[in-house]
This record gives C-alpha cells, structure tokens and sequence, in this order.
C-alpha cells in the first residue's frame, strides 16, 4: 500500500480565529477561518484508488493515489499538509492512522474509505469531509451531522459518466453481447447460441428505481430507442413538465413497478431506506426473465438473492460496475454467477463515474470546494450534504 506525504510534516497546526470573517456556508456561520497570515496549517487525507502503472503512463487518471487529484502542489504552496493514501482496511491502516489527528478527509466513491460512527469519535479535529465524486454513503452522516462536520460532494461531475454506463448495460444484456464476444474469444462461431438470447431495446417497458439526476438522464437517453413506455419510482414525483418532455410516467408502488418493467436500472443513493432494497421478496415481483442493471451502490441489492435470481432464470441478465464490498473479493458471487445459457452478467470493477473526462471534473470540484473552505466562501448549495449539524439534501432519505 502507498502513503505519499508532504515533507514538511511537522507544520505547526494550531488554528487561529479571524474575528471578522467567519466562514460561511449556504447563508449560515460555520467554524472560523483559518489565518493564512501565519505557519498554520491543515492537515488533509486523501483515500484514493491505486493506479499502478497505467496512473503513470496517464497522467490524467487524477482520482489515484500516483496523481493525487492534481492538487499536491496547490495545497503544499498554502501550507497545508496533504497525505494520500490506498491503504483503507483496519486499524493499522494508513487511514486509520492518520485520521486521528486530520482535519480535512478527501475520500472516492471508487475506493472508499468508510468512515463509520466509531472512527469519527477517534478523529477530533476532522472538520469537513469532501467525495471527491458523487455519493457520500461511505460516510456516516448522522454521526457527522452530531459532530458538526461538513460534508461535501462534487454534484453532477459524473452523471453523464454513470447515465451512459447505465444504457451500455441495458444494451449488453438486452443484446447478449457479453456471450457473443466470449465466443469470439474462444475462436468460436456459432449464431444461434447467441440469437437466442438476444432482444431488441425497442418495445420494451423500462423502468429506474430513482429518477433523480442520473436517472433523468437515463430516462432521456432512452426515448430514441422507442421504448414501450418509459416509467420512474421515485418519493419526489418529477415537475409534470419534466416528466411529460421525458415521457415517463410515475409508479407510486415499488413491487407494482417492478412487475411491468422489462429492464429496471437502479439510480437511486444508497441510504437506510434503500439498503437491501432488492431482495427475494422484491425480486419475487419482477418479471419472469427480467434485466436488471445498478451503476448505483451495490449493497442496495442482495448479492446472494441476486445471484440466485439469475441462476432460476427470475432474472435473464444483471449488470453494473458497483459492489456491496469494494474492491469485491475474488469469490463474489456476482464476479461468476450466470443464468441458464451461460451469460447474463455484465459486472465491471467500478469505474463508471471514473472516465477520464469525470476524473477532470470531480477533481476540479474538489480544489473549488477546498477552496471556499479556505477562504470562507459559500459552498455550492448543491455540493452540501451535511452542513451545520444537519443533513442538506432530501438526496439521502426522506428526515
């Protein structure tokens, strides 16, 4: 595991408090802005995914530990320490190492540093926490929100990523591709074998759990196919207008939507409310033979019910690029399950927010978040999950 740090690590960090310029956060007084007059600094941790040689060899892969966002230099030249870090797993790890005395934690939906109720107790000076992308679920917000720490992400900086990973999913399944490329692989030829298990988009009911700003963009990527009908599960109904220009109509109950959808795709985050979502007792209510693809989070799905809903047949295909567990270890069941002819998985690591194009927007936002922080500017409203001790967003449950 690499742990890259500043030089210059014994940086005096006591804070001091300007009288004058208290910082300022969607129109409320938040903790007091640091004096860049002096020595001080902050410390920040930053858990991102290792690149290895590829991180090397690219250099806008920003999200890994190699790059370190692009912000090294920046941060070092305003005095703060930065340590970036793969190392996420257990007590001894880096992570939790240097979370006792941190006071800004960067952290990656795609490598996730979970940061639970008990590490926040062991982490007194932490004051904000940034997603450098989209979906703070590794984060206890609650216990955050009790500690009066910030909690930021970098809204939209990949939903077109994720909206189109979503669709390329729907077609792989729909279409049979992953068997037929295999077969190519193998040096085989036979048509059949693949034909007849492959279907056309077109004419088919298409639903998403979520419709919130990936699910939207899913809905609207999904008209020029000329789908039967396009429907959305969602506690927030979308604006009539929105709704009619997407074509989509609202189903209110969950097993009664699952029931008509041909494919259903998951773009909802992943709360109390959605953890284990999809289990038997939903999946018991889908279609016989049903696609069902989440770019979303894995664990809003039961691996274990999942898999077995392929292997029956109660569902022909499932795809995503998200795990319950991340990394997931090598006897996942969704790394291997299949259905009865062979195919029907279309699961990649999770890298579907992470394009080279996302990375460059997330890591942007990143700088521009840490940036208000510094200089005691408004977040972006939209950036702001947690603020003074409470949740800012309907994004993570109804409250």
């Amino acid at each position: 595991m690499s742990v890259l740090a500043v030089s210059a690590s014994a940086l005096k960090r006591n804070l001091t408090t300007s009288a004058n310029a208290p910082r300022m956060l969607s129109g409320r007084t938040l903790a007091p802005t640091v004096n860049r007059t002096g020595s001080a600094g902050l410390k920040i941790l930053a858990v991102l995914y290792k690149g290895g040689e590829a991180a090397k060899q690219e250099p806008r892969l920003l999200g890994t530990v190699e790059n370190q966002l692009g912000i090294r230099e920046w941060l070092e030249s305003q005095g703060h320490e930065y340590i970036v870090t793969d190392d996420k797993e257990g007590p001894n790890s880096a992570f939790q190492k240097h979370l006792k005395d941190t006071d800004i934690l960067i952290t990656t939906p795609f490598h996730p540093g979970y940061l639970t109720r008990e590490l926040v107790a062991t982490a007194p000076n932490l004051k904000l926490c940034v997603t450098a992308g989209v979906g703070s679920d590794h984060i206890d917000l609650d216990a955050a929100a009790a500690r009066d720490i910030e909690v930021l992400e970098v809204t939209g900086s990949n939903v077109v990523s994720v909206a189109e990973h979503a669709l390329m999913s729907i077609l792989l399944l729909v279409r049979n591709f992953v068997p037929a490329h295999e077969q190519i692989e193998r040096g085989d030829w036979q048509v059949s074998e693949v034909a007849r298990n492959a279907f056309d988009l077109e004419g088919k009911v298409i639903g998403t759990l979520g419709a919130g700003r990936i699910g939207r963009l899913v809905l609207e990527r999904l008209r020029p196919f000329n789908p039967k009908e396009l429907l959305y599960y969602d506690y927030n109904p979308l604006p009539q207008e929105t709704a009619t220009q997407l074509g989509a109509r609202r189903v209110e109950d969950l097993k009664d939507f699952v029931s008509q959808c041909d494919v259903v795709t998951i773009n909802a985050p992943l709360h109390d409310g959605t953890r284990g979502l999809v289990n038997a007792d939903l999946l018991a209510h889908f279609k016989k033979g049903a696609w069902l693809v989440n770019t979303a989070r894995g664990a809003i799905c039961n691996a274990e019910d999942v898999a077995a809903a392929l292997k029956s047949g109660k569902l022909n295909g499932y795809a995503g690029d998200v795990w319950n567990v991340q990394p997931a270890p090598k006897d996942h069941p969704w790394r291997a399950m299949r259905n009865a002819l062979g195919g029907g998985n279309g699961m990649v690591p999770h890298y579907s927010g992470t394009t080279l194009d996302a990375q460059k927007r997330y890591a942007e936002g990143t700088r521009k978040i840490l940036e208000n922080y510094f200089q005691g500017k408004p977040q972006r409203p939209a950036d702001v999950i947690i603020g003074r001790g409470k949740y800012e967003t309907t994004s993570y449950g109804k409250r």
